[in-house]
């Protein structure tokens, strides 16, 4: 079976995007996919399960009891022969469902039941995609493998504008058949850093930045879910590991500069995306300083290069810097990218990332300037990780 002829089982839960869900149907089928659908009582309130018959061809199923099932169980038999249930729009409430386990209609269980990978397409109001219940909510899902594609900003159906709207049916179909095809990073062996570092001065107190590590993290699960071997170098942070990945912990520039120089050997793919300190104390003091009203002089040494030491070696991986800046990010960043001899390079403004769950960015390679517009941090992170295996695979070609 190819992601062209895929079986898939799509879920329409109760949202004003419940349409885009008819549309999603429409053009999955176009790229070759069978559908079987299956709606909420909610998303019966929106769109009606004939429209969905009439796209997908086959029976619509919102019953938990449906006759139709030889053997009683449609919770059980509708995913069996899929080969993934994709769910857009997902609700904050669905969301929330997932997350704890509920299962009390036919399209929960179905998730909870199945034996395929689960694909989600948010879609709410900015504030409740901005809700603290539903952050830890998508948080869990993504720490239990759930995908989530989405959401992106824009008008919304209340009229206010913001994150949470449902990802384009066009776009979204092509994000899941990018999912179920082989994936561009396929047996690749990446090696990354992600979060910050520490650099102290004494016991309680030291060197940091304001780095949440959301959006390497984000990076390491696109790249293991595009199938490549994903071993992460993270600084201190309280983000779950990846599934799938590989997750070493370091405090400082130099405990990362040893961790990434012990792996870099067996490394295709190196992305340095820790915010690194440029920094260190000189003088480590074994106690706590005392506070006094005079002035305190520390002397600062500056931290190894880590990115730059890995693109100098004799055969370096492929490279992928990052970079933070606060004005003329064009400019500043391409300087860095031609300074250590980068193929790729994604920067941003930081003002506009840090601590956030959502980042714009642009790609700087050979052929110029690739701006990825404003969106949640995962989709971001598909979107760069698919523009690298594209310039990686074309270098491996060449050479």
């Amino acid at each position: 079976m190819t992601a062209t002829s895929a079986k898939l089982l799509v879920g329409i839960t109760g949202g004003i995007a419940a349409y885009k869900g008819a549309d999603l149907v429409r053009r999955l089928m176009e790229r070759g996919c069978t559908i079987d659908v299956v709606m909420t009582d909610a998303a019966c309130r929106f769109i009606t399960p004939a429209t969905l018959q009439a796209l997908s061809g086959r029976p619509v199923y919102t019953d938990m009891w449906d006759s139709r099932i030889a053997n009683g169980m449609p919770h059980i038999d509708l995913s069996r022969d899929k080969a993934a249930i994709v769910v857009a729009p997902a609700t904050a409430d669905f969301l929330a469902k997932l997350a704890h386990g509920l299962c009390d209609d036919l399209l929960s269980t179905l998730c909870v039941a199945r034996e395929c990978p689960l694909i989600v397409a948010p879609a709410m109001n900015r504030q409740m995609w901005e809700h603290p219940a539903t952050r830890r909510n998508v948080q869990q899902l993504q720490r239990d493998g759930v995908i989530i594609l989405g959401p992106a900003s824009g008008d919304q159906a209340c009229g206010e504008v913001g994150m949470g709207r449902m990802l384009e049916a066009v776009d979204l179909a092509d994000a899941v058949v990018a999912q179920l095809a082989p994936g561009a990073l396929q047996g690749v062996n990446v090696l990354m850093t992600a979060g910050p570092t520490f650099e102290p001065i004494d016991p309680v107190r030291g060197l940091t930045n304001r780095s949440s590590g959301k959006m390497g993290y984000a990076i390491a699960r696109a790249a293991a879910a595009a199938g490549a071997r994903v071993t992460l170098v993270s600084g201190p942070t309280s983000l779950a590991t990846p599934c799938e990945v590989t997750r070493i912990d370091v405090v400082t520039a130099a405990e990362m500069f040893e961790a990434v120089k012990a792996h870099v050997a067996n490394a295709d793919m190196f992305i340095g995306v820790a915010a690194v300190s440029d920094y260190h104390a000189v003088e480590r003091h074994a106690q706590k300083i005392k506070k006094s009203d005079k002035h305190m002089t520390v002397e600062l040494a500056p931290n190894p290069d880590i990115l730059a030491h890995v693109a100098a070696l004799p055969r370096p991986p492929f490279c992928i810097g990052f970079a933070a800046e606060s004005e003329k990010l064009a400019e500043y960043a391409e300087a860095k990218r031609k300074r250590k001899k980068l193929p790729l390079l994604a920067a941003n403004l930081a003002q506009h990332a840090i601590g956030s769950d959502e980042n714009e960015i642009v790609l700087f390679d050979d052929d110029g300037a690739h701006p990825l517009a404003r969106a949640a941090k995962e989709t971001v992170a598909r979107q760069l990780v698919e523009h690298a295996a594209r310039l990686y695979h074309a270098r491996r070609k060449r050479a």
